[in-house]
């Protein structure tokens, strides 16, 4: 039995969704991702830092990706262009010549700006290896959703437990990082 093809052109009313292989938006469907971008540490620092609030940059080398419109930072504090459901994530690097017991990247946010609870935490520990620094990382996750760029704001702490122990940044490669996506309206 053969199948016989469809007339889909006349036998449908409206636009048919991009999700269904349409060529017409319908309300409720983003058309993808709006915002992206990526900030770095740009030069190391030991100990630990709430928030970290200097030597921070958007990615500017090895022909960086970003779209939309730039978060922008003040003494690490980073304000949202636009409202939405953005996804943050934070990546830490670390080392030392010895051990630490942890090493934390938070993510901290705040609903009003001005109060700022840990949102979002991961630990990384160093045991020396051999007589050299050893390094560690954690990497942090979350879905904010920003319903207010004056008040929903999001910063950065590095808790570490030894002193000594040194937060990677370089001016040229992403080591301890954050990372931006807007992925729809909230």
């Amino acid at each position: 039995m053969a199948l016989s093809k469809i007339d889909v052109a006349n036998m449908l009313t409206g636009a048919t969704p991009v999700a269904n292989g349409g060529t017409a938006l319908t309300s409720g469907f983003a058309n993808g991702v709006t915002a992206a971008q990526m900030w770095r540490l740009t030069t190391s620092f030991t100990n630990s830092a709430q928030p970290i609030a200097s030597n921070l940059e958007a990615n500017d080398t090895y022909s960086p990706g970003a779209i939309g419109t730039a978060m922008s930072q003040s003494s690490g504090i980073f304000t949202f262009p636009s409202t939405g459901m953005w996804f943050i994530q934070a990546q830490g690097e670390f080392w030392l010549g010895g051990d630490s017991r942890y090493n934390q990247l938070v993510i901290e946010t705040t609903t009003d700006n001005s109060s700022y609870n840990e949102a979002a935490k991961s630990t990384g520990g160093i045991a020396q290896a051999e007589s050299s620094n050893t390094h560690t990382n954690s990497s942090s996750f979350l879905i904010f959703d920003v319903t207010n760029t004056t008040t929903h704001k999001v910063r950065f702490t590095a808790s570490v437990s030894s002193s000594s122990t040194t937060v990677y940044g370089d001016t040229n490669r992403n080591f301890t990082c954050m990372t931006f996506i807007r992925l729809g309206d909230t």
